[in-house]
């Protein structure tokens, strides 16, 4: 610890602001992308859950593109530090002139938000694409996934695209039992989460 201090310590106070950029951008970086992977992303969002759900009202969706927007905010950032300052370390001996250093630094420190931001709307476009409305289920044919059992005697499950996404819904019929891998077409939505459905 102490040869790291010495060595630290021994630095041209710039580079000393590079590297301290540099690390300490990369450890919350790290710590928002570990937070995302375990489903802890929002936190960045003030508590404010970035979700697509079909029936979102207007409110909902006011303080979806809020929260998505605070995240943006926040982790553009970091974003541009992190691409600021390992730029400052590494073209350090490369670049001896400070202000086309500060400048270059300062370019790829944008790039890295630029490349952030098209990563989160294609992310975000991802999701979109995957929600769906239950309703639009109504008339459409699909694959009989679990046996479906007669006379409305019990559930079984069928799975139906909804652009480009496969959704995996409970199904009842009114007629025979409708084994799996079945065609079958759907004709109703009951309580908003289970379709009635006929072979076709």
């Amino acid at each position: 610890a102490s040869m790291l201090s010495d060595w630290f310590n021994q630095l041209d106070p710039t580079l000393k602001l590079f590297w301290g950029i540099a690390i300490f951008a990369s450890i919350v970086v790290l710590i928002q992308t570990c937070m995302s992977f375990v489903g802890m992303g929002d936190v960045d969002t003030g508590d404010v859950d970035v979700d697509f759900d079909a029936d979102t009202d207007a409110d909902a969706d006011s303080l979806d593109h809020a929260g998505a927007m605070h995240l943006l905010s926040i982790r553009n950032v970091f974003y541009f530090l992190l691409g600021f300052g390992w730029t400052g370390v590494s073209l350090w001996n490369t670049i001896p002139n400070l202000a086309i250093l500060y400048a270059v630094a300062t370019l790829v420190g944008c790039l890295f938000v630029a490349i952030f931001l098209f990563l989160f709307k294609q992310m975000m476009k991802l999701q979109s694409n995957g929600a769906f409305n239950i309703n639009d289920a109504v008339g459409r044919v699909c694959d009989v996934y679990l046996r479906i059992p007669a006379n409305k005697q019990g559930m079984g499950k069928v799975q139906i695209s909804f652009n480009g996404s496969v959704q995996e819904l409970d199904a009842r019929t009114a007629g025979v039992q409708i084994p799996s891998g079945t065609k079958v077409r759907v004709l109703r939505v009951i309580d908003n989460k289970v379709l009635e459905v006929e072979p076709i």
